[in-house]
């Protein structure tokens, strides 16, 4: 039994042997926050328990085919009940339940208190494209669209490449405001465990915390119509210096292009 349980655990974590999804792979993205890391161990957990009880009940039942076929029990048993055997099928799965509940509520609990937040975005949905606020660093603000696929550059991914990315620090903590100017959509990053809808007239709020640098892609998670298969959400993980030098080139670039299309209306 515990070296079954060692190859599942070993099975399911293979996917996250490696920094973003894989072709055929089963599991989750390699976790790139606490919560996430959280949630991929708190699913380790049930699936083992859920493939240990699986494996328990089918050994029982070819037990109780074998054991009690009428070959064998020609005279079959008259007992109506049996109190401790009751006892025990109603104790266990409770106690079972009450493992898996206490993380759960954990995680959950986790997820929904936004702790002293280092900075604040808003992200906002529209058909089919995000548009994302800095409030805190002079109101900068940008759309990000999918890149076409004649203009990905060699070893873009297809449908998860976009023009402008969502720029953020690491080992801070991000207060998320999410909405949406036309339909609903999902704003949904797997690899940090995030995912909140964005309802228009509504301000729905999330955090994370990224802990390395790096590049993490998600999509929205809520059909918005024809397009919903076409606005990736990418996310660029920088360290502190580098997202503040970002921050500065960032103002010019968007500020010159939002001067430009305002004149050419």
């Amino acid at each position: 039994m515990k070296i079954i349980l060692l190859l599942i655990s070993i099975f399911i974590s293979l996917p996250v042997l490696s920094n973003g999804a894989t072709d055929w792979q089963l599991g989750f993205q390699k976790p790139a926050s606490d919560h996430m890391q959280n949630i991929f161990d708190l699913h380790n957990f049930v699936l083992i328990m859920m493939t240990a009880i699986t494996i328990f009940v089918l050994i029982l039942l070819i037990y109780v085919a074998i054991r009690f076929r009428k070959s064998a029990n020609p005279n079959p048993s008259k007992r109506t009940h049996n109190a401790l055997l009751e006892t025990l099928w109603t104790a266990i799965p409770v106690i079972i339940l009450i493992f898996m509940a206490v993380p759960s509520f954990k995680l959950l609990y986790e997820q929904d208190v936004i702790p002293e937040a280092d900075m604040t975005i808003k992200v906002i949905g529209h058909q089919w494209y995000w548009e994302y606020q800095y409030p805190e660093h002079d109101d900068l603000s940008f759309e990000s669209y999918l890149v076409p696929d004649n203009e990905l550059k060699e070893g873009e991914p297809r449908l998860l490449t976009v023009d402008n990315r969502l720029v953020l620090p690491v080992n801070k903590n991000i207060h998320v405001l999410i909405t949406a100017g036309d339909v609903l959509h999902s704003f949904a990053m797997p690899s940090l465990g995030v995912k909140r809808d964005a309802v228009p007239g509504r301000l729905n709020e999330t955090w994370m915390r990224i802990d390395r640098p790096g590049i993490y892609r998600g999509q929205c998670s809520e059909i918005c119509g024809t397009g919903h298969g076409y606005m990736p959400v990418v996310i660029e993980a920088l360290s502190e210096n580098d997202f503040v030098a970002w921050v500065n080139k960032a103002k010019n670039e968007f500020a010159e292009l939002n001067s430009r299309t305002i004149a050419s209306k």
